[in-house]
Formats: C-alpha cells, structure tokens, sequence
C-alpha cells in the first residue's frame, strides 16, 4: 500500500530530497497522516480547509496550508499562493474566499449568488472570474511566501516565484494600509467578524449589538449541516453577520462610502500585517531590488499597535471599537499573537509572556491557547472561538515565543500542538481543557501546521 506522500508527483516533491524525515515512529506517523489530510483535501489548484464544512479556498487558510505545503512539495506550496492571488481586486484587496464553480451554490452559505462579486464588485476592480466574497482575511501571506521560497531557494528562483507573487503582496499591503485605515492611525481596521478570522470571538459583541439582524428567513446555514449548534456562533449573530455583509456590497464594496457599522481594529491582523511588511522586506533584498519601505512601514506600524492597542495593565493588547474610540474590555487570544512581532519594547514582551503564562491563558490540560481568557465571563470550551484552542493561533504564538527568546515555553506549546493535532484526529479546533476535538475533522491548516513543527521543530525559520 502506498505511503500518501507516494501521491504526489515525483516533479512536485523536491522538497522531500533533502529534508530528513523524523525519525521515531510516533512522528513519522503524524507526518504521514498530516500529509494525507493535504493531499485529501487538494482540487488541482489548491487546498479547501474541509471537504465537508469549507469547500472553497479560504484566504489565510491557504497562507497557512502553504506554509506546511512546502515541506512536502515546494512547487504545491508555490501554487497554493498563486491560485489564491490570482482571484486578487484590482483595488489589492486579497478577497477571503474563492469559490469553486464546480461547487453547487447550496453547499456553502453564504454562495457566490450572495456576493455577487462580478457585478457588485465592478467598481472595485472584482475579478469576471472567480467569483469571490468581497471581504478579506488576515495578511498570512507575505510571510507563507517567503518561507515557502526558503524552502528551496533554486526551485522557487528557476520559476520566478517571488518576483511574480511581489507585486500582489505589495498591492494587498498597500490596500489594507490605505483604503482600510478607517481610524485614521495608520492600523488596518476590519470591517466584518470574519475578516479577523476569528469569527465568533467576545470581543466582536459590543460592536455586534449596534448591527440589526437579517431576518431568520432570508438565508439558510449551510453550516450546521456539517457542525453541532453548540459549536457554532448563534442564529442572532449568523443574521447580523450576514447583515454586515449584505451593506458592504450593497455599497459596491466601496470602503469609504459604506456604512461600517462594525468596524475595529484587531491586534492578529495588525501584527500579522507587520510581520509581512518585514517578509516584504526580506523578499526585495533577495531580488535584489530597493525596500520602497517595507521596514520603515513595519517599524511605523509596530508604534500605532503599540500606542492604540497596548494595555499595560491588562497586559495584552486589545481590540479598539473605532465607532466609540475604546479599547474593547475582553481578552481574546488576538491580543497575545503580536507576540510575534520582533521589535516589541521589552516590557510588552516581558508582560505578555506572563499573561499566555498565566491563570487567563494557561490551559494545562492541553498545552495550548484557548482564543478566549479561561477567566472570562463569556468563556465557552467548545463554542466557535469563544474558548476553543485553535492550531493557528497556536503555531503563530509558538512562533512568537521562539522570536524573544522564551525557548522552553515555545517547546511545551509545539508539543501540545503535535500531541492534539494527531489524537484529535487533525481537528478545526479542540476543547482547551480536555483535548476533545471539536468542528471538522481532516482540517487542512492543522495538518499543514503540525508537518511544520515536525520539520522545523524551532518553529522558526530564517
């Protein structure tokens, strides 16, 4: 019986000549069972998160799928990027799905019919085709690239790959930093619950509750065909999220004539924007072309996160509500990913730590994050973001704690990432008190980002 690595195509598996595969059983069966996932849920053209609950391509799904991708097959990793922005607006904006025509409009709500991207989105510079939503997720992908192409440097410059994909990230970049800095600050806002990707977190429900829910009956949930009702957001959020939706392309998905009535400015999607910047930067001295201010930008967004978001006595960044001017009073595992922001003052760094470290964030029934504080009044271990640990956020904090140095840390949370992704059999997120897995199984982004930790154990690749 073939091995599913078996399955790739010898010319996409250059990666695997010259990485040594793990050696104990226990880790070679976790990367053989992540590979199955990625090559299960690949289309031809790129990876769906879950055959079942996600048959699309997602944003920073593909970000993530990408950056595991190129450990088994660079020239996977390198399409995974391309497919995605190729569906890219003429505006920049890199749009937060992509569909699949050969997916029937009834599989996933809300479809393309809802978006209506062709034609609402015209003015914005929407693609013919592929239809797309009209919203965005966080900027995973400047960093995928950019690890994906130092996976193998050769192959990604005999195809051209960053000189192709440069310029797009340079216009997503230019488009968040720009159209979307609502504030006025210079932070990126987001402007939807889905477009920080943490859909149903606390920290979206004071802005929520100014948002009018669509009726009941004009839309059908495709998503609680495939998942509990207690693990997904409730129906009265479902109808304001789809409200939120409905205006912004009722304004054409004009950013600044729509009427934004949740709009805020989340510290993931900021930090994940700097970090980037930085990959930007990294990817113009490799093609040997000037920095048009990619570090200067970094650095200039490192201070606005700081200043607008940084709270010392909580010690944790916060949401801010743009339509109060507040910071939002929840602790969501947004406020410890700029974590991974490498030129943080020492004493954010220092309180930041202690926070993860501490009674809020400490789950040691699973050694991972939960997205929501274990204290916090709104705390539910398997509803959709409002407790669950997720594998992303994981990978990125990991990621962050190798960053400054807090080495030990960092190995308990790979650990507990690789120990939950195989027993739970790759799931969309897990209980962070027992482990019990919970949403999907088969989870693309899970799979794609234990295979990284088995290769690179330091989780932290130059």
């Amino acid at each position: 019986m073939k091995s599913p690595l078996d399955l790739l195509d010898s010319a996409d598996t250059p990666a695997l000549l010259d990485r040594p595969a793990p050696t104990a059983p226990a880790d070679l069966t976790l990367r053989r069972g992540a590979a199955r996932v990625l090559i299960g849920n690949w289309t031809g053209t790129s990876t769906v998160p879950s055959r079942t609950l996600y048959p699309h391509q997602w944003s920073w799904d593909s970000a993530f799928v990408a950056i595991g991708l190129r450990h088994l097959s660079v020239r996977r990793a390198q399409r995974e990027l391309e497919s995605l922005l190729s569906a890219q607006w003429a505006d920049g904006r890199v749009p937060h799905i992509v569909f699949n025509p050969a997916v029937p409009h009834d599989a996933y709500f809300p479809s393309p019919d809802f978006w209506r991207s062709s034609s609402a989105g015209r003015v914005a510079g929407a693609p013919r085709v592929p239809e797309t939503s009209g919203i965005v997720q966080p900027p995973v992908h400047a960093l995928a690239a950019w690890l994906v192409h130092r996976a193998d440097p050769a192959e990604s410059r005999r195809r051209g790959f960053l000189a192709r994909v440069r310029p797009r990230l340079a216009a997503w970049h230019d488009y968040l930093l720009t159209r979307r800095d609502l504030g006025g600050k210079g932070l990126a806002a987001v402007v939807h619950p889905w477009e920080p990707g943490m859909d149903n977190s606390p920290c979206w429900d004071e802005a929520l509750r100014r948002v009018d829910p669509a009726p009941a009956g004009a839309f059908r949930r495709a998503d609680l065909d495939h998942g509990h009702p207690a693990d997904r957001p409730t129906d009265l959020d479902y109808g304001r999220y789809v409200r939120l939706a409905a205006d912004y392309r009722d304004a054409g998905y004009d950013d600044a004539a729509a009427p934004h009535r949740f709009a805020v400015e989340d510290p993931c999607f900021n930090a994940l924007l700097i970090v980037g910047e930085l990959a930007l930067a990294d990817i113009c001295r490799e093609l040997g072309v000037p920095d048009p201010g990619h570090t200067a930008r970094a650095a200039r967004l490192t201070e606005a996160l700081v200043d607008r978001l940084w709270d010392a006595e909580a010690g944790l960044f916060r949401v801010r509500d743009l339509h109060t001017g507040a910071p939002v009073d929840e602790k969501g595992v947004s406020g410890l990913v700029p974590l991974l922001v490498p030129h943080l003052p020492a004493d954010v760094v220092r309180r930041l730590h202690a926070t993860l470290t501490g009674p809020d964030f400490r789950a040691t029934g699973t050694d991972l994050v939960p997205s929501y504080a274990l204290t916090g009044h709104a705390f539910d271990p398997t509803r959709y973001w409002r407790g669950p640990a997720w594998f992303n956020t994981a990978w990125l904090i990991q990621r962050g704690l190798t960053t400054h140095g807090h080495h030990e840390d960092a190995a308990r949370l790979r650990a507990g990432l690789l120990d939950q992704a195989g027993g739970s059999g790759f799931a969309e997120y897990v209980d962070p008190l027992t482990g019990e897995a919970r949403g999907a199984r088969d989870f693309s982004w899970t799979a794609a980002l234990a295979l990284d930790l088995l290769c690179d154990p330091k989780g932290a690749t130059p």
